[in-house]
């Protein structure tokens, strides 16, 4: 189905559970910890992923190379109230558990490598750990595009002055707009924003944290 064989839609499958399933739990773990319980009482707070997995985002990521799970809900209000840094840092959580993910399955390699049996070890492993890690750093950098509704709107948003914020309210309401026009862009014309986007800073964190160049 859409050029994917068996071996590699399943590992796929695998993936996404983990990545998706860690990412949202840790924005409920971070919120959690800035005193805001609606996460924990909407049963967000757990690492079930029954409760996080989005339908048509888990197959976007299967079948076009990026998705999205159920955002986690937060009371903004409450976790400012005990940091102004705090709606900003549960945002960066879900990305950083992605490259943490990513980081993890890179020094597998990397200690595979040092003892001579990463061509020795079985082929599947060894693929599903190279797309695990690919798919870990996508995440990762697809959240961190600082448009609304994804992670980076809200980091990007802590960094700018003041003065900046109101415009920057007004142009976040046609974030899920620019999102789909940069899709559109990207499937009908030879410019694929998303790429331009991600493929080099991609090849760069997978060769850091691997060894290995793309």
């Amino acid at each position: 189905m859409f050029g994917l064989d068996l071996p590699t839609l399943i590992n796929r499958v695998i993936i996404l559970v983990i990545a998706f399933t860690v990412h949202e739990y840790m924005h409920a773990f971070v919120a959690y910890k800035f005193g805001d319980w609606t996460a924990k009482n909407a049963g967000r707070l757990t690492l079930n992923p029954l409760v996080h997995l989005d339908p048509l985002g888990s197959i976007m990521l299967l079948f076009a190379g990026f998705g999205w799970a159920k955002p986690v809900p937060v009371n903004p209000y409450v976790i400012r109230q005990k940091h102004p840094a705090g709606l900003m840092l549960v945002s960066l959580a879900g990305p950083l558990s992605n490259l943490v993910l990513a980081a993890v399955g890179g020094g597998i390699i990397r200690l595979l490598v040092v003892v001579r049996y990463t061509w020795m070890a079985p082929e599947w492993l060894v693929n599903f750990l190279l797309e695990f890690i690919v798919i870990n750093i996508m995440l990762f950098l697809f959240n961190m595009i600082p448009i609304a509704p994804l992670d980076g709107d809200k980091i990007l948003e802590y960094t700018l002055p003041e003065a900046w914020k109101s415009k920057f309210e007004t142009v976040r309401q046609y974030g899920s707009y620019i999102l789909f026009g940069m899709m559109i862009i990207g499937r009908f014309t030879k410019f694929d924003v998303f790429g331009f986007l991600m493929d080099e800073p991609m090849s760069h964190i997978f060769a850091f944290l691997t060894g290995l160049r793309v």
